[in-house]
């Protein structure tokens, strides 16, 4: 356990953690609904794309899990992705029954260059910041990203997948 230091300055810490951390999460939703506007999606169907482009082709059993979304409305959400030409089914490889939702890879590039910008600010804003302190950051953010992720899962009645 990490040392808890001064319980004063801990617990002012641990407030301005929670200010902050909401203005982080309002900031980063507007950003990613932005971005998805711009090419005609919603946030759930640009986090998807998200998700397919890190972690491959899935089927909608997948896809539910990662998102929280139920079977009916990931069906909805493959539809939707399908005809503005994001995503296409494909027959899975080893089970003939299932199907696969996989990127169109060409479609998804468009996407890009609206992150590039965000990519150059995320390294330039890291230069303020040893490396032991980026450590300590990408710590605390997977180890958020696991609570959230369990935080999520009790929400949706479903298990939480990789995200």
């Amino acid at each position: 356990m990490a040392e808890t230091g001064n319980d004063a300055r801990r617990a002012a810490a641990l407030d301005r953690l929670m200010t902050v951390g909401r203005q982080n999460s309002a900031v980063t939703v507007m950003f990613h609904s932005a971005v998805a506007a711009r090419q005609g999606l919603n946030a759930t169907e640009e986090k998807t794309l998200d998700f397919l482009q890190r972690q491959g082709p899935l089927t909608a059993k997948d896809l539910a899990g990662l998102t929280g979304l139920a079977p009916a409305s990931v069906t909805g959400l493959v539809d939707r992705l399908e005809a503005k030409g994001f995503v296409r089914r494909v027959k899975h490889p080893t089970d003939k029954r299932r199907v696969l939702v996989e990127l169109d890879e060409d479609k998804l590039a468009e996407l890009a260059g609206f992150f590039e910008d965000w990519a150059r600010d995320i390294v330039e804003v890291c230069e303020e910041f040893g490396t032991e302190e980026l450590e300590t950051v990408n710590r605390f953010l997977e180890a958020m990203t696991e609570a959230q992720r369990k935080a999520t899962a009790r929400l949706t009645d479903g298990g939480g997948a990789d995200a």
